[in-house]
């Protein structure tokens, strides 16, 4: 099993966004420390949900500061980013960090970063397959050109080229995030492993990865293929000495943020939009996920494995807020979880 950790940059009531942003370093940090698999970076625009506003940045910056540890980004979102840029920056990543790096893609929401960012709302609600095929092109091949309904031009060099790298993969691997059929199937069709949401339980989970598998299979991808796709569990963790300790500090702190962040989301069509219930939300997630004593956790982690087939996953370590806490909990999550749990 390979655990990482899921860093959000998220702001809490009363934060300053420089103290955030610097609470996500540290517990990028943290997590290399403690032996953790990798760190997984979220991108948001003009919400305190998450002040990181380019997964792509931090994660060079990250690079940088460490030797051992994956930097992933969970999400950078496609639709407000052009391909061939949001390419390029994966390929310097990859060949500068000799392969640490890992490009994870999504749609993101119909929110107004559409609007300012001028891709419009198509971008979003129909042309992200456009999109990902472009970015997958530009990490595969030696020249590209399009002539899609969003993106035309000539052809040109790849430079750098990812498959340039001495020793190691050949390409930056891709993750796709998935919130629905389409877009599981989506992934699938291109071989592409998935990333789920922490709000999902364990039965959807492996509802998604049975549908992956077929789709994947019927679209030519081997048994082996499926098999050693590598899909990614995001989850909330957090240790103490019982249940209810771990809980408790989560439902204190995490409905502040949930309300001020989640509230911020504005759509760029003014659809009207469902809110989730902060506190409820929060118990979901400490039911959900590995929230208790280091025992309670492993079972918790060994268990999804099992019922899903996933083995890999992103942990939310940040939920109070707090940096002496987050870095506490990383630290016990390495040496107090990873050794219980099967390799």
């Amino acid at each position: 099993m390979h655990v990482g950790a899921f860093v959000l940059a998220a702001q809490f009531p009363g934060q300053g966004q420089q103290e955030v942003l610097h609470r996500a370093v540290r517990t990028a940090v943290a997590a290399e420390e403690a032996g953790l698999d990798s760190v997984w970076l979220a991108e948001h625009h003009f919400v305190p949900y998450g002040v990181c506003p380019s997964a792509v940045t931090l994660a060079a910056f990250l690079l940088g500061r460490t030797r051992r540890i994956g930097v992933s980004t969970a999400i950078s979102v496609l639709p407000t980013a052009h391909p061939v840029a949001l390419g390029e920056q994966a390929a310097l990543l990859h060949l500068t960090s000799g392969g640490r790096f890992t490009l994870g893609v999504g749609r993101g929401g119909p929110w107004v970063d559409l609007e300012v960012f001028g891709q419009g709302l198509a971008a979003y609600e129909s042309g992200f397959p456009e999109s990902l095929d472009l970015l997958l092109r530009w990490l595969g091949e030696p020249r590209v050109g399009a002539d899609g309904e969003r993106f035309a031009f000539r052809e040109v060099d790849v430079v750098p080229r990812p498959g340039e790298l001495l020793d190691g993969p050949e390409a930056p691997p891709v993750v796709v995030a998935c919130t629905s059929p389409a877009s599981v199937r989506l992934a699938a069709e291109r071989g592409l492993p998935m990333l789920l949401g922490m709000h999902c339980g364990d039965e959807e989970k492996a509802e998604m990865v049975a549908l992956w598998r077929k789709t994947a299979l019927a679209a030519g991808s081997s048994p082996e293929e499926v098999a050693a796709a590598g899909h990614v569990s995001a989850g909330v963790a957090q240790i103490a000495d019982s249940r209810a300790d771990a809980a408790e500090v989560l439902t204190k702190a995490m409905p502040g943020w949930l309300r001020q962040g989640l509230a911020a989301h504005v759509t760029v069509d003014g659809r009207e939009r469902r809110m989730r219930d902060p506190r409820a939300y929060t118990e979901l997630l400490c039911d959900l996920h590995p929230v208790g004593p280091p025992g309670l956790c492993a079972d918790r982690l060994a268990a999804t494995a099992e019922r899903t087939g996933i083995s890999r996953f992103a942990l939310l370590a940040e939920g109070t807020g707090d940096l002496t806490a987050t870095e506490e909990n990383v630290r016990r999550l390495g040496s107090e979880v990873l050794p219980l749990l099967p390799c």
